[in-house]
This record gives structure tokens, C-alpha cells and sequence, in this order.
């Protein structure tokens, strides 16, 4: 009758008899950590998923002993007492002081009492407590006398609770320098290259790289490292390329090369170097992509280690190697070619000179102003951030080429790095970008003086035909917030990114063994600590790739490699790909070149409108992560010497396809219905319950751009048609007056509406209610307006 004097003792107030462990913790840590300097981060029990627990549906031996021993149960009986167990204080309070905490509490309690109820027999032990209990023996039952069985349960469907301890010593992330001891056993010298766009900071750098006796370079962009590989071979320093997708050596005999190109993600720990140089440093704050930066930084065994980036980087640069015993020498540079903001904004593309960019933040603008140029008998240059590295190097020497008719570029905000551009003039498009914040919500916001100067910076490169760079704006009332933006300072970087590794993950397995690695991942999160210099960087990408994959059998290592690939979940067919990878890995079936070509229909033909375009793209892009998976599954994905063959065909095809980009639009247009260009809008990832892309359909007049009437089309909207376009009102105060619940603002958010759109559905609104057009009682429209007046005055 051992529970009946557990109970009795938890009754006058002594401890209860522990449960069993579901599972055992690992020896080595089995107590807190001693160091935690404070209370332990109480994690987010809404994380916690149970482990279903079936009840005993058969006629055990176990049965036959309760009932010979008592008699059997009254499960009506049973059922009342249970729940007058569950609303007793004393158990609620001892409860949360074995970490079920209300909510916690409450699912454990309904998954035992499920257990009591509908299994046909208990273990005797616990048969015995629930009759003496019903039958009200004073002495010898009492609902408190279940807590110990109920704890155990409790444990079983939540076996994070018997390791809480073990778990926060794996999440803890405060002493990051300490994951690197071949860096911490030498003393590194610090050099910090602080300086904007085009002041040579990078130059200075490489410089140091090139006469080392070995070296590494961690830029942020195949594009990036590519540059130096090919400067560092053509300066006969032999140097090997590394990234995600492609191995190339100098040596023929593949022998490693004592300098390297990479990309940051792959650069190695454990190789030590004379000479490191890491670009682009201001990136470390990135809440993707930061914790590769910081991997870097505290991780890379070179005697030097050059940094290049903002300014606004000195100060967290200089914390960092503080915890690491080392000093920061930082050596500044000047811009070596002036920048002038000009007084007066494009205004019409008629006013278009040689060498100048057009900045655009959505591709649908990028095909309207493409296709506006062109109208204007004017040859022009695209690049944007999903086209193959290959086409944007074509593209961007098309446009530097001074024997070429293309003078004219429009470009995303992906010419901010790695590609070198003869540009005069930056002329932003439009100052607002769709973003999605860290909640995955869709946000539409000025850019950010960062943002800005890096673009701007691209104007009047040093060494080029133009001596001296120009910025301005298409739209007048751009500009003095343009002004705005570049005269602000850039904020300081107070923040490096951290990421759980795979063996934390496992270990955290280990423990949680019922888990799916996306739980697994938002527990670490949860439980995660970290000081105030670091955060941890956003997974929701690594999350989704899980989601999607989880019903695939794979072990656990390999399922984290899978969720790590580098794609863009905006594009199906690439995520639709990588699923069917997974499976056939899976099934041990090796992925072939053959497989492959069925599934992409490869040979692909020359796109003949916007829509063949994007899907080349996407290809692509399904070529870019099998070699990703060739290099980590190399007998699952044994072709990728045949793959990267018929990539580089591809590319010449997208090619084709980017300098017909005008007559790719016509054909678009004349497919979606007469005067409409069909785009398929990629500006924000869609959601999961969307299977069909949104269109945006926009009417297009070759005149000029006050010309352009626009449609837009969503599941049976047609709102804006005949519209006369004008530019009227500042971008942020014109989302304000709408309201953050307004249909012009949630087309914004979705991306269906451009701000270009915006401003002409403003504008042609206006106009209508001043004419009295909509019937609006002129009370409430007066009262409307002189609001909406005294707003712009303030």
C-alpha cells in the first residue's frame, strides 16, 4: 500500500515518492549548470507536444490482481473523484512545482484521466488507490493519493519534464568563443576595414590575401567569391572555390590550394590560415543569415583576420573580440569618388541618360519599366535577384560594355554587392520595399539608410568611365525623403546572429526522442539563453522545410540537412523538388542525371513569355540544390558533373530569355487578355492554404508612364479600372490615411498593389469624391477631407 502512504504524507506536507524517469538524462548533465548567473528562461510549455499514450484495451494479468485484490472499478465513481482531484489546489500548486505549469497541468490531467477511463484494466497498484478512494475508506484512500501516478503519466506524455535541466544546459548559448578552441589556442590580430561603398576598404583586404602564404575570403555571394577566385588565379596565386553548389580547384590533380574563395557558410574552422578576410561584416546582424558571420569571426584560425564592412560594425566587432582576449586595430576609409544627391527627381523616363540604373523592389515593377524603355526606343540591362549568376555577370557586362547599344539598366536591390557597374546615376524607382518581417507577416516600409547607401554607392564606381556618382528619384515627392534617409546616420550593429548546430539538435533528440525536428528546433529556441550581444537568428525557412518533409522517414541527421538547403520557399516547384528528393533518398534510390531530366522535362526551350521565364528560373534553381545534395550525399546524388553541364546550357537559355525580356512581356500581355501583361507575383511567399499564384494583371500604355492604368485583379475584385494616374502624397503618411485594416493597405501587405499603384488610385479617388462621383453624402466627405488636410498639414 506504498501510494496510500505517499498520499498520507503529502497530505501532512512531506514530499511524495519521486516518479520514474521516462527517460534517463544524460550522466554528464544530470544537474543544473552552476554558471547561469540568474534565474533559468522559463520555456514556452505551448511548444510542448504530447506523446500519445493508448490505453489497455486488453484483458491483462494485471486485471485479474486489482479485482481479486479489491474489487472491480465503478468508473462513474472513478470519473467524480478524479476530477475533484483535479480541482484541488494543493495538487495544482505541486504540480507546477514539478514543471507543469496550468496549461501543462490541464492536458496531462485529461490524457490520464483518458488512460483510467478507457482501459479495461490499470496496474494493480493504482486499481487498489482508485477503490479505496471510491469506496470513501477515511483512513486508507484519498484523491491526493494519485498525485504520484498522475506525475508519472504526466512524465510519460511529457518527457521533457525529466530532463528540463539537461535541456536548458544544451541551449545555452551565452559563451559562443568557447565553441571554437583551435581559434582560442593562438592569439589572432584583428584589422577592421570601415567604410562605405567604393572607398576601398575590400581592395586594401585582398591585397593582404593575395601575398600571404595561405589565405581565406568569406564573402556574402557566389558572385563574390567567383570575383576573387578568378583575381587571386589570374594574379598566379593559385586558389580554390568552395560553396554550396560547386568545388573547383587550381590544381588539376584537385589538390587543395593554399588560398581559398567561399562562400561564408562554407568556410572551414579547422584549416588554419595565415591570412582570413571576411566581407561584408555588417551582415552579422542579418536574422537569417547572421550567425555564419559570427561562425567566422570567432571561429577562423588565421594569424590575421581582416574584416571589411560599415562602420556601424566597429563597436560590436570590438565586444565580441574583447570576450575572446583580442584587440581590434581599425583602419577607416573615405568614399575615393564623390556621390551628389541630385535637386530634382527623374520624373519621366524621357529624361533617361547613358548610364543610368533604374532601382525597382518588386520584379513587376522591373517588367513595367523594362517594357516602358523599350517603348522609348531604348535598349536596357535587367538584373534581379532570382536570375542564375551567370545572367546577371552577361547582363551587367552587357551594360559596362561601351560598344554596346544598352546604356540603360534596371536592376533590384541586388546590384547592391557583387557585381562591379559603370553607373552614373542610381535613380530609385520608388523608396518603399515589401518585406516580410520576423513574424512572417508582409510589411511594406521605407528602406533603410543602410539600404540606401549601399545602393547609392553603386554610382560612379571608382576606375570606371564615370568619375563622379549621382542619386536621385523617378517620382518628385521621393526625393526629399530619399534626402532623409542618406543624411541619417546608419544605426550600430548592437547584435550577432547564432544558430543551433546539428549536434545540439541531436542531443536534444536524444532526450525527446518523440519530437519532430521542427518542435525540436522551437523548444531550443524557447529554452535558448543567450547575453546581450548575440540573438538567435530567425528558422522559420528551416521550420517550413521540416513541416513539409516530417512524414518522410529519414534519420535525423540527414532530415536536418534536407531542412538546411538553400531555397526559396516562394517558388512550389523547387519545394515540390526537394520533397520528391527526399523521398526517393528515403527509399536508398539514388537520384540520377535521367531522373532528373523526366522531372524537369529538361531539354527546356527558349521562354516565350514571362511565365516560361520564371519557371526556367526555377529550374534553375532545382539544378542549384542537387549539386547542394550531390556534395553531402554524394552516392544519393552521383551526377553532378551531367547536372552542372546542363545548367550552364540553361543559363544560356535564361539569357535569351532576359534580353528578349520586352517581347517576353508583349507575349504575356497578348496571352492574359488585350492590353493586360500577366506577371506572376513573387514579391511575398504565398500561403499554405493558396494552391494557385496570385496574377497581378497591369494595363500598360507605351506612351509614357502617366499614360499607365492599372487592374487588379483578386479573387473577383475589380476595383480600379479607367484610372488617371498622379503622384501625389509621401509614402508612409498615404498608408496611415488608409488604415492599417484598409483594403489598399492588405493589397500592399499581399503585394497585389505596388506604392506607384497606390499613389494613382489616391490621386483618381480624390478626384472622384471632389466631383461628387460616388454619391458619398458631402457632409461626411467634407468632414473626411479636412481631417485628411489637417493630417498632411501637421
Amino acid at each position: 500500500r506504498l501510494p496510500a502512504r505517499a498520499g498520507l504524507a503529502l497530505r501532512h506536507g512531506r514530499p511524495a515518492a519521486a516518479a520514474p524517469r521516462a527517460r534517463p538524462a544524460a550522466s554528464s548533465a544530470s544537474s543544473s549548470s552552476s554558471g547561469d548567473g540568474g534565474a533559468s528562461r522559463a520555456p514556452d510549455t505551448s511548444l510542448f507536444v504530447p506523446v500519445p499514450l493508448k490505453p489497455d484495451l486488453g484483458g491483462a494479468a494485471e486485471e485479474d490482481v486489482g479485482a481479486e485484490l479489491t474489487r472491480p472499478l465503478d468508473k462513474g465513481e472513478v470519473l467524480k473523484n478524479l476530477n475533484k482531484f483535479y480541482k484541488r489546489k494543493e495538487i495544482q500548486r505541486l504540480g507546477a512545482e514539478n514543471g507543469l505549469d496550468a496549461r501543462l497541468f490541464h492536458q496531462a490531467f485529461i490524457s490520464f484521466r483518458k488512460y483510467i477511463m478507457e482501459s479495461s484494466s490499470v496496474s494493480a497498484d493504482l486499481h487498489i488507490i482508485l477503490n479505496d478512494i471510491c469506496c470513501g475508506f477515511l483512513l486508507a484512500g484519498h484523491v491526493d493519493d494519485l498525485f504520484p501516478f498522475f506525475l508519472r503519466h504526466a512524465k510519460q506524455i511529457f518527457p521533457m519534464l525529466d530532463c528540463m535541466d539537461d535541456l536548458r544546459k544544451i541551449s545555452d548559448l551565452r559563451l559562443p568563443p568557447n565553441w571554437y578552441p583551435d581559434a582560442r589556442a593562438i592569439q589572432r590580430k584583428i584589422i577592421f576595414h570601415a567604410g562605405p561603398t567604393n572607398s576601398g576598404k575590400t581592395y586594401h583586404a585582398i591585397q593582404r590575401f593575395l601575398s600571404a602564404k595561405s589565405g581565406i575570403y568569406c564573402g556574402p555571394l557566389k558572385l563574390l567569391a567567383h570575383e576573387i577566385f578568378q583575381k587571386s588565379n589570374d594574379a598566379n596565386v593559385p586558389c580554390d572555390l568552395v560553396t554550396g553548389e560547386e568545388r573547383v580547384y587550381a590544381n588539376e590533380d584537385a589538390r587543395q590550394a593554399p588560398h581559398v574563395a567561399c562562400t561564408i557558410e562554407m568556410c572551414s574552422t579547422n584549416t588554419p590560415y595565415e591570412v582570413a578576410v571576411i566581407d561584408e561584416i555588417q551582415m552579422i546582424r542579418d536574422p537569417a543569415r547572421g550567425w555564419a558571420w559570427t561562425r567566422a569571426l570567432l571561429g577562423l584560425c588565421a594569424e590575421e583576420i581582416h574584416v571589411c564592412g560599415e562602420p556601424a560594425a566597429i563597436d560590436l566587432v570590438t565586444e565580441l573580440m574583447y570576450t575572446t582576449g583580442e584587440e581590434v586595430e581599425v583602419r577607416n576609409y573615405k568614399r575615393l569618388t564623390p556621390l551628389t544627391v541630385l535637386d530634382y527627381a527623374l520624373e519621366s523616363l524621357d529624361n533617361l541618360r547613358p548610364g543610368d540604373c533604374i532601382v525597382c523592389f518588386s520584379k513587376n515593377d522591373i517588367y513595367s519599366v523594362s517594357r516602358q524603355i523599350e517603348a522609348r526606343g531604348l535598349e536596357c540591362a535587367v538584373i534581379y535577384g532570382s536570375l542564375p549568376p551567370g545572367t546577371k555577370l552577361e547582363q551587367a557586362k552587357k551594360f559596362n560594355d561601351p560598344d554596346d547599344p544598352c546604356k540603360i539598366l534596371v536592376a533590384t536591390d541586388a546590384i547592391g554587392m557583387g557585381l562591379n557597374l559603370c553607373i552614373r546615376r542610381i535613380i530609385f524607382n520608388s523608396i518603399v520595399k515589401p518585406t516580410v518581417n520576423e513574424k512572417g507577416e508582409k510589411e511594406i516600409d521605407s528602406i533603410t539608410t543602410s539600404q540606401a547607401l549601399q545602393i547609392a554607392g553603386r554610382a560612379g564606381r571608382f576606375g570606371s568611365s564615370f568619375k563622379q556618382g549621382e542619386v536621385t528619384t523617378m517620382h518628385r515627392d521621393d526625393l526629399m525623403q530619399l534626402k532623409e534617409i542618406l543624411s541619417d546616420a546608419v544605426p550600430p550593429v548592437k547584435a550577432a546572429g547564432l544558430h543551433p548546430t546539428p549536434e545540439q539538435i541531436e542531443m536534444f533528440a536524444y532526450h525527446l526522442p518523440d519530437a519532430t525536428l521542427s518542435n525540436l528546433i522551437d523548444i531550443f529556441v524557447s529554452l535558448s539563453q543567450v547575453d546581450g550581444m548575440y540573438f538567435v537568428c530567425n528558422i522559420d525557412d528551416f521550420k517550413f522545410l521540416a513541416d513539409m518533409i516530417q512524414h518522410i522517414p529519414l534519420n535525423l541527421r540527414s532530415r536536418y540537412v534536407f531542412c538546411t538547403a538553400p531555397l526559396n520557399r516562394k517558388e512550389p516547384f523547387v519545394c515540390t523538388t526537394l520533397l520528391k528528393f527526399a523521398r526517393q533518398f528515403s527509399r536508398n534510390e539514388p537520384l540520377t542525371f535521367d531522373w532528373l531530366c523526366r522531372h524537369t522535362k529538361w531539354p527546356l526551350a527558349v521562354p516565350k513569355n514571362i511565365k516560361e521565364l520564371v519557371h526556367l528560373e526555377a529550374v534553375h534553381d532545382v539544378f542549384d540544390l542537387y549539386l547542394w545534395l550531390s556534395y553531402r550525399f554524394m552516392d544519393m546524388f552521383p551526377d553532378a558533373v551531367l547536372v552542372r553541364d546542363i545548367q550552364k546550357k540553361l543559363d544560356d537559355i535564361i539569357q535569351i530569355g532576359v534580353c528578349n525580356i520586352t517581347k517576353l512581356i508583349r507575349a504575356s500581355q497578348s496571352a492574359a487578355a488585350p492590353g493586360t501583361t500577366e506577371v506572376v507575383s513573387e514579391d511575398f511567399p504565398l500561403s499554405r492554404t493558396k494552391k494557385d499564384a496570385r496574377v497581378v494583371s497591369e494595363r500598360h500604355c507605351a506612351a509614357s508612364p502617366e499614360a499607365l492604368s492599372i487592374a487588379v485583379e483578386d479573387a473577383g475584385l475589380r476595383r480600379a479600372k479607367n484610372l488617371r494616374p498622379s503622384r501625389l502624397g509621401s509614402r508612409q503618411e498615404d498608408l496611415k490615411s488608409y488604415g492599417r485594416g484598409s483594403l489598399a493597405n492588405r493589397l500592399l501587405r499581399e503585394g497585389l498593389l505596388t506604392q506607384e499603384m497606390l499613389r494613382q488610385l489616391e490621386s483618381e479617388w480624390q478626384d472622384q469624391h471632389r466631383n461628387g462621383r460616388y454619391g458619398i453624402d458631402s457632409k461626411r466627405d467634407d468632414r473626411h477631407s479636412s481631417k485628411e488636410t489637417g493630417k498632411k498639414r501637421k
